[in-house]
């Protein structure tokens, strides 16, 4: 009896076919794994461009500068060095599920102008969103409250109010809130205001959402310019109080060559 070998070798030779020449038989269980796993691969594929594109979305809509990130930050200072550990300890803490659901976080940065809290800041949120996918949004304080104080304009045309209050929805929906610069020149904000920015921080601690505030003033400051209500509010958050002391790091304006000047050096309200 003629093997199966055999009888295939006999069908190619009479189809004009050098039977040595095919393709080794391969059994179906094979097959099926061979397809199986190139199957796998291309959805895997598929899953990491898509969430390369979620992250990537992610980005542009939070309104970071692209350049806050740890790889760029200089380390120079022990207030620097500090923050960025309580920064990357924020960021893990994200890993535990139990952790991000148990309430709302908050981080306070706090110190004089150019010392990298928006700068590190910025960093955790392009990290956070790098490695959890979660939604950030970057605002300054007074571009909120200017935008609040337009919508009351009822005879605009540019439907500000509309805007403003899918601008509110945004800041209570985000994952991750930065609001920087919160009382920049301000030794105490209006009643309104007060009132505005508490009831947001109360929802926002409702629905457990975090939020970093960034600020000139120190805390004793703070609390006076932002009111008791708003204040308390915060104090309902689960809080990490960051300080920033040391140097400056923005570079001045004043050039290091000193340029010829052919007449006096002008000298505004100057009294005769």
């Amino acid at each position: 009896m003629q093997s199966l070998k055999d009888k295939i070798d006999g069908l190619a030779k009479a189809l004009g076919k050098n039977a040595d020449n095919q393709q080794p038989y391969t059994d179906y269980q094979t097959l099926r794994k061979q397809y199986e796993a190139q199957a796998n691969a291309e959805v895997k594929q598929a899953q990491q461009v898509s969430k390369n594109h979620r992250i990537s979305m992610l980005h542009g809509q939070s309104d970071l500068n692209p350049k806050w990130t740890f790889a760029n930050l200089i380390e120079d200072s022990d207030d620097v060095i500090e923050a960025v550990s309580i920064a990357h300890s924020f960021i893990a803490a994200h890993e535990d599920i139990n952790w991000r659901n148990a309430g709302s976080h908050m981080m306070i940065f706090y110190g004089d102008y150019g010392r990298g809290k928006s700068h590190i800041a910025g960093a955790i949120a392009h990290q956070l969103i790098d490695q959890y996918e979660i939604t950030v949004l970057y605002r300054q304080l007074s571009t909120l409250l200017e935008l609040r104080y337009s919508s009351y304009d009822f005879g605009a045309q540019d439907n500000v109010g509309q805007k403003f209050r899918q601008a509110y929805q945004e800041l209570l929906e985000v994952d991750l809130l930065i609001l920087d610069e919160v009382c920049v020149n301000e030794s105490m904000l209006k009643k309104n205001t007060q009132s505005w920015l508490g009831n947001l921080l109360r929802q926002r601690l409702v629905n457990k959402k975090n939020c970093i505030l960034i600020t000139n003033h120190n805390l004793a400051e703070l609390e006076t310019a932002l009111g008791r209500y708003c204040f308390e509010s915060i104090r309902e958050y689960d809080t990490y109080k960051v300080r920033f002391a040391g140097p400056s790091r923005r570079k001045g304006l004043a050039s290091d060559e000193v340029e010829p000047q052919s007449s006096p050096a002008y000298q505004p309200n100057q009294l005769r």
